[in-house]
């Protein structure tokens, strides 16, 4: 390239060898200079009517006074990798190019801590589907941070050459450290490669990152979706999966990340799983098929999609697959003090059109009779959300506090209410993509409350026994897929008497839903200011949420308004386990946090208490418990017959406990750890100190 007086002049020339006359030549003449600055690639382009292989380039270069190179932006062989530490147990995946087919191959997985030398952790071949080498290293010492590199040996035309990956396991914070995790979900491909994204989350240096669904959409990268056969639809999913790492593994090249699929990971618009069942095809692949349930890709590959996205979690705990063969990835992480609870919400949940009446009509998962009205249908017969498997898992979780944990995390698809609104003429929200944005400042009239089922404000009695569960331990909720960040409290049998959730905001949104509730929605107004749309309300099923904050799409007046209108971002969630202290804050993908530590979404952040995840109103206080013996124990306190109604892991060595009804309970203390408890029978009327000495 040259200057010229108008611009800058490109000449391209193609050589066979460096010292060989040009095969072709294209000279530019003069172009604006950002039109000279980005990436190059070599295409071979061949008639759609040409029989036999196209071109093939075993070792080519580019070089020239106006190309800048950066050789740590290569993407592949090995296209990045993801990793977390559970208890001792490293897991990492590493994804690969479609190298698969070159006999023998074999990926190594090398660490080193500092001042010593690399050391072979495992070698393991490449999955034929999925494109995966995952590696898995027990003894991990989760406080000890140590680099990794993911070793390929290609035979290649020009000779063998070794391709290396290199990254960071992170230490894991400390206990009592405060643990940072960066929040991403709904990554369309409208800001790719995303760098913006990137730069803003590393300003807040996160522990770990959790991308909750839909990491990439069927028109990713400008096209549908193949579906010929397996092979070519594993190859068209990991083309989109690849764009992500493209855009997002600087964020957890060093850092670990949970990562879960979601409905269009599947290549569905909604996805109820009906445990695994394959979804009939028989009228078509829209809407026709979503509403009878199931998966409508073969079993393999959404095998092969789950593995490229779940297969470095740690082991789930109860591994059986469901229908077809399809693997389940529900699990728990513990990380940092911190507890968090994988859900898969869709897998096992009911479609709405196989267990409502007929006369709902349902289509895509909202009901097209405006005479049915789904309040009436709270527990709807066979109807299930997480199904059994994980409701036991969830039991089982509310009460493991080993590591030592301190706080308790749910992670799953989607929101539990519907927490959105559609005009008031509008029978589902395939209109919203083209509504008006409104200008900072103006609220919307005329909205009703959305009666959406892909949501998991449906069905409602099943909503209400996860979060009777999950409040037990006073978790947190993290959730991803609305495109519309949201902080709610929930409740069951009053206002507020249940679970917080955080719904992060999308990184590319392509349904832009919004909350717009009319006036005389509103229950009652939060204590305090805070904008009409926030409060207490009934969603459209009828569940009590308290909204604390919701990021609608605005009128931004920047470009591309398709990324910059749509309220798109990422959450920041900090758990302080020593000021027992949740802080939430939301981001704009557009706004640079260093320059403008005040760009929040309206209404962020948000801090709450670790204990507001229970918000059951207590009838009084038990006396005093005291433990000697043992530091920050857990407590629990069951009702005689042994069902739980509180977990909580205390710090120091007295708490007091409330209670919810008025009959004897258990009180059981101790450590998980060492495996020794103590419990004690007391009447909500005693008084005396509650002595718990441990030997």
């Amino acid at each position: 390239s040259r200057s010229t007086p108008t611009g800058t002049a490109v000449e391209l020339s193609a050589h066979a060898r460096e010292d060989t006359p040009p095969l072709a030549t294209l000279i530019l003449g003069s172009l604006p200079a950002d039109r000279t600055l980005g990436s190059l690639a070599l295409l071979s382009h061949r008639s759609s009517t040409a029989e036999g292989p196209g071109a093939s380039f075993a070792d080519w270069t580019i070089a020239g006074p106006g190309i800048s190179a950066d050789p740590a932006a290569a993407y592949g062989p090995i296209m990045f990798a993801q990793y977390t530490v559970h208890r001792g147990i490293l897991k990492l995946t590493a994804q690969l190019a479609p190298v698969d087919g070159i006999a023998g191959l074999e990926v190594t997985l090398e660490t080193r801590e500092p001042g010593l030398a690399w050391t072979a952790r495992g070698r393991t071949s490449v999955d034929p589907l999925s494109r995966t080498a995952r590696f898995r290293v027990e003894g991990w010492d989760p406080f000890r941070a140590a680099n990794y590199r993911v070793r390929l040996d290609l035979p290649l035309a020009g000779g063998p050459r070794t391709f290396a990956y290199p990254g960071t396991i992170a230490a894991a914070p400390p206990s009592f450290a405060q643990v940072k995790a960066a929040v991403f979900s709904c990554n369309a491909d409208h800001g790719f490669p995303d760098a913006d994204v990137v730069t803003h989350v590393a300003h807040h240096e996160p522990d770990l990152a959790l991308f909750l669904g839909d990491q990439f959409y069927e028109g990713s990268g400008g096209f549908g979706i193949q579906t010929d056969s397996v092979e070519s639809a594993a190859l068209d999913m990991l083309h989109k999966w690849y764009m992500f790492g493209w855009s997002y593994r600087e964020i957890f090249r060093d850092i670990p990340s949970a990562c879960i699929p979601d409905d269009h990971d599947a290549y569905h618009g909604n996805i109820w799983g009906e445990g695994g069942h394959a979804a009939p095809l028989d009228q078509g692949w829209g809407a026709a098929a979503q509403d009878r349930g199931g998966y409508k890709m073969p079993a393999a590959w959404v095998n092969a999609m789950q593995m490229t996205q779940t297969s470095h979690l740690p082991d789930p705990p109860d591994p059986r697959p469901v229908d077809q063969g399809i693997g389940v990835y529900f699990t728990d992480w513990e990380y940092g003090g911190v507890s968090f609870a994988i859900l898969e919400d869709r897998k096992f949940k009911s479609a709405p059109a196989n267990v409502l009446p007929g006369d709902a009509q349902v289509f895509n998962g909202w009901i097209q009779n405006p005479d049915f009205d789904i309040r009436d249908h709270r527990d709807p017969p066979g109807a299930t959300l997480l199904g059994d498997r994980q409701m036991a898992f969830l039991a089982s979780w509310t009460r493991d506090w080993r590591g030592p944990t301190h706080m308790k995390v749910v992670l799953s698809q989607t929101n539990f209410a519907a927490v959105h609104t559609i005009p008031h003429d509008a029978t589902s929200g395939a209109v919203l993509p083209g509504l008006p944005v409104p200008p900072p400042g103006e609220y919307v009239e005329g909205d009703k409350l959305a009666v959406d089922m892909d949501s998991n404000g449906w069905p409602q009695a099943r909503r209400d026994d996860v979060l009777r569960l999950i409040r037990r331990c006073a978790a947190f909720h993290v959730a991803g897929d609305q495109h519309l960040a949201t902080m709610v409290q929930h409740g069951i049998d009053g206002f507020g008497d249940a679970a917080f959730s955080f719904t992060g905001p999308a990184l590319n949104n392509i349904w832009p839903r919004r909350w717009w509730p009319a006036p005389e929605a509103r229950e009652a107004p939060l204590t305090g200011d805070g904008p009409a749309y926030t409060g207490d309300y009934f969603d459209g099923f009828g569940n009590r949420i308290t909204v604390h904050a919701a990021a609608s799409p605005t009128d931004t007046g920047l470009q591309p308004a398709i990324i910059r209108n749509r309220a798109t971002g990422y959450g920041i969630v900090t758990f302080d386990s020593t000021a027992g202290r949740i802080r939430v804050e939301c981001w704009p993908r557009h706004v640079d946090p260093a320059a403008q530590p005040d760009g929040q979404f309206p209404g962020w952040p948000i801090e709450i208490d670790r204990a507001s995840g229970d918000g059951r109103t207590p009838l009084g206080h038990l006396p005093p418990v005291e433990v000697s013996g043992i530091t920050d124990p857990v407590v629990e306190l069951l009702r005689v017959d042994r069902t739980l109604v509180s977990s909580r892991r205390i710090v120091g060595q007295r708490v007091t406990l409330p209670y919810f009804e008025r009959a004897p309970h258990v009180i059981r203390v101790g450590s998980p750890e060492e495996d020794r408890w103590l419990e004690r029978q007391v009447d909500p009327g005693a008084t005396a100190v509650l002595e718990f000495l441990f030997p």
